[in-house]
Formats: C-alpha cells, structure tokens, sequence
C-alpha cells in the first residue's frame, strides 16, 4: 500500500514535497474505493520481429518508425503485444466525482493511474516468469506516445490482440482509449537480460543506457 499511496501522490504533482494528511487519508479511502469497483482485465500476445535496414520494425502486419523503440528493442529476438484495463467502472466513478467533487475526481485520477501502473507491473512479473523458463528476458512497456513512437499505432496494436473482445477496450477516432484507465504496449524480448527495472526508464538512473526512452 505505501508504495501504490507513494506513486499517486507523484501522479499528483508533489514532486519531492510531502502530501498533507488530508490528502494521504483521501487517496486510502480511494484505493479502498477502487479495489471494489476495478476489474482489471489483460491480454498478450508474442510475435516474432524484423528490422529493416531502413530503420522500420516489422510486427506481424504491423509496421513502426521510431528510434527510441528500436533502440529499447536492440537484442530482442521477440516482442509482446500487452493490453490492459481496469474496466468500465473506474470510468463511471470518475464522472461522477468529476460532476460532484472536482478535487475528489482528481485523487481518483491519480490512484487510478497507479493501480493501473500496479496491475501492469504485476502481469509483466507472471509473464516474464514464464518466458525466463525459455530464456527469455522482458524490457519494460513502451506504449504509444512514447517517445517518437507515434500514437497512432495504438490502432494496429489493439486490433492484433482483439482487445474489445478479449478485455473490453476499444478506441476512438483520435487515439483515444475507452475505458479511459487502460494501457497497450510493446514488450521486447531479449536472450540476454539486461538490468531494466519493470517501472521503465523514470525509475532508473542510469542516463546514459543504450536502450533508453
């Protein structure tokens, strides 16, 4: 709980200064709030990867220009397609707090962001566990936005894992994900493991690693 309460009040913009107890006390009460309504719901698929001399990566049918992620992808002999949401009902909470209680809705967003984070964390740990028996290593998530890494590949990437069957998520016409609180990825998978914390590259210090975002 203290590291989930820590990474929602950075989503609140602390920065290094400490949360009020009025604060600290409202974001529990959310978490608990939360963990009622959330149905976290995932999906994954593994794909063999090409990169063309040119600089394009090439998933399946899919096909990505971005240097940050083919850098973060170098030595990767696989790659996984992730999605994941907690479900239409943190949606509907946070309307209705953002009606009712804008300062309310805020918290929520935060601790929303953060359970999200939490259950992502955790499925990269299960998934990762299973392929280390193959000698297989995971780098962190590299989701759409990232980076050069367009936004537009949302598209693509959740029509490869069938996500509106498979977890409920679909997308509007501007990239948008519905339920708001829901993330897709690219997961690269490497025969040799390198020392990347799951959190990505905001939780590392070493500034100067090769497959950096």
């Amino acid at each position: 709980m203290e590291k989930r309460i820590k990474e929602a009040v950075r989503y609140l913009g602390y920065g290094r200064n400490a949360a009020d107890e009025t604060t600290l006390a409202m974001i529990e009460g959310t978490f608990a709030e939360l963990e009622r309504i959330a149905a976290p719901k995932s999906v994954c698929r593994i794909f063999d990867m090409d990169q063309t001399e040119d600089g394009r990566i090439i998933i399946g049918n899919m096909e990505i220009k971005s240097t940050s992620l083919t850098r973060n992808l170098k030595g990767c002999v696989k790659v996984l397609l992730f999605g994941a949401t907690l479900g239409a009902g943190v949606d509907r909470f946070m309307k209705r707090a953002s009606i009712a209680d804008m300062a309310k809705a805020v918290i929520i967003q935060a601790c929303a962001a953060a359970l999200l984070e939490e259950y992502c964390d955790e499925e990269q740990l299960r998934i990762g566990g299973e392929l280390e028996k193959q000698g297989l290593y995971l780098r962190p998530r590299f989701s759409p936005g990232y980076g050069d890494f367009d936004i537009c590949n949302q598209e693509p990437l959740v029509r490869m894992l069938d996500c509106a069957k498979s977890i409920g998520l679909t997308l509007t016409d501007s990239f948008m994900m519905t339920p708001e609180k829901s993330v897709t990825a690219v997961i690269g998978a490497s025969p040799i493991k390198e020392r990347c914390p799951i959190a990505g590259c905001e939780a590392c210090g070493k500034k100067d690693c090769e497959y950096r975002r």
